[in-house]
């Protein structure tokens, strides 16, 4: 009895986070996110170009 209940809990969980990742309200934040490998990276600033000689 008790495993049927745990069972149906996480399959109730599971099945919110389902809903919730395939929100039409996380489409925005899943396009970011699949552009990132895509973007170009910043140059990194070397240390001579650094006014105070900390490194970044």
């Amino acid at each position: 009895m008790v495993s049927g209940i745990f069972t149906t809990l996480l399959l109730v969980i599971f099945l919110g986070i389902v809903v919730w990742a395939f929100s039409s309200k996380r489409r925005k934040d899943f396009d970011e996110a699949a552009q990132l490998p895509l973007r170009e990276d910043e140059p990194i600033q070397s240390e001579k170009n650094n006014d105070k000689g900390e490194r970044s």
